[in-house]
């Protein structure tokens, strides 16, 4: 008798973060977070502007970009909430106590033919930013999960952000 082939769990959990990221509305970077508790879906998030304002995809430009802002660097200019925030809004703290955050990058690129953006490539290194991560260790989530490829991610213990602030060597961005 025959086994059914199933995926592992880490990479389904980040299947359902690169599946979230498709409502992403950036036109830099398209994000998705998943928060899991005890085999439990708890919350999703995409990056996208704050409920009600225009998004970045419905203006046709992103600011930060405009501006020549590089990556991690100038949050104040952006018009999103990261993926991270948005899973971690909407959700309670006691559910996320203890729970794992999976965290999906892809790049977003313009094709100048057509002017048509379209997903790319994962992005190299994602992790949190030094906000989202500030957001992160309130929560109570205690591992986050990166992924590298379709196959591959990194899982990150939480305490190591609080054991290591970057903030205090003057770090900036990812």
């Amino acid at each position: 008798m025959g086994k059914l082939e199933r995926r592992d769990k880490t990479n389904y959990y980040l299947d359902l973060a690169e599946m979230v990221s498709q409502r992403c509305t950036c036109l830099r970077k398209a994000y998705g977070a998943v928060i899991v508790k005890n085999d439990e879906v708890i919350s999703t998030g995409y990056v996208g502007a704050p409920r009600g304002r225009q998004n970045c995809s419905d203006l046709g430009y992103c600011l930060r970009e405009k501006m020549g802002i590089p990556r991690g660097e100038r949050y104040e200019f952006c018009r999103s909430v990261h993926a991270e925030a948005n899973a971690i809004l909407c959700a309670s703290r006691r559910d996320m106590i203890g729970a794992t955050l999976y965290l999906v990058g892809r790049m977003v690129e313009k094709d100048e033919e057509t002017g048509v953006y379209r997903r790319g490539g994962y992005v190299e290194g994602t992790v949190c930013c030094s906000m989202c991560k500030r957001l992160v260790i309130n929560a109570g989530i205690t591992q986050v999960v990166c992924r590298d490829d379709a196959e591959r991610y990194r899982v990150i213990d939480v305490k190591d952000w609080v054991e290591d602030d970057e903030s205090l060597r003057g770090v900036l961005g990812y």
